[in-house]
């Protein structure tokens, strides 16, 4: 039987640099509708979208990662039970 792979975790400078980039950007993006030209409709309005296009990404790779971790949980439900069934019927047992 083999040994399910153990979920490597991130490494401390792999988080660092993610959540960096993260801030970093959502920063120098908010300072820029700031600096527009523009009247504070128009700011608000890209203020909002960028809220809005910020948590709809939050959403879709918490769901991408919600799908792949269903579906690798599946994947090993299902070798449990061939790997009961190929034990159950063994023709050496």
């Amino acid at each position: 039987m083999q040994q399910p792979v153990a979920n490597q975790g991130h490494s401390t400078g792999w988080v660092v640099q993610a959540w960096a980039s993260f801030i970093i950007s959502i920063a120098a993006l908010t300072i820029g509708i700031i600096h527009l030209p523009v009247n504070s409709w128009v700011k608000g309005y890209m203020g909002m979208g960028l809220a809005f296009a910020v948590g709809s990404t939050i959403g879709v790779s918490k769901t991408t990662r919600d799908l792949h971790e269903a579906k690798r949980l599946t994947a090993r439900l299902d070798e449990a039970r061939v790997e009961k069934i190929l034990n159950k019927h063994h023709p050496l047992k």
